[in-house]
């Protein structure tokens, strides 16, 4: 499978590029900030008593703030959607069975909401590409029905 064919842009609606734009530019911010503070330290972010190796720690990092800024620019969109559904699998994974978070703390506290939504979020991208407005429409084209 070549790349072209992996990270070529399927053709949709106007509405629904538009939709997919600002989806990805949202919720892209927002893993930037997230992964900020991440990607400063990548191999220590958690702590020396994290019980998570640095590599692991790095690729969250790296996930969550490279991640991000895939989706802003709509490049390599469902490479860095892989990577932030699995840091999110995690994320959700940790938060509900490890330590028994509910899923919308209501009384403040963690959840495991935004890393759910996060998720759902990247699983899209994956489903339905970055949209025509994108980098990856331009370096990889259209998909050939």
């Amino acid at each position: 499978m070549n790349l072209k064919k992996i990270f070529s842009v399927a053709e949709y609606s106007s509405l629904g590029d538009a939709a997919v734009l600002m989806t990805r530019l949202v919720a892209g911010t927002a893993f930037m900030m997230h992964g900020w503070g991440k990607i400063q330290d990548p191999f220590g972010w958690m702590g020396p008593d994290a019980g998570v190796p640095g590599f692991f720690q790095a690729l969250a990092a790296l996930s969550e703030f490279g991640g991000g800024l895939a989706w802003v620019l709509g490049l390599l969109v469902p490479l860095a959607s892989l990577g932030i559904a699995f840091t999110m699998a995690v994320a959700v994974y940790s938060h509900a069975v490890l330590w028994g978070h509910p899923f919308v703390a209501t009384g403040g506290g963690p959840a495991y909401e935004l890393a759910a939504v996060y998720l759902c979020i990247s699983l899209l991208l994956i489903a339905i590409g970055p949209g025509r407005l994108s980098l990856d429409r331009v370096v990889f084209g259209l998909r050939s029905a």
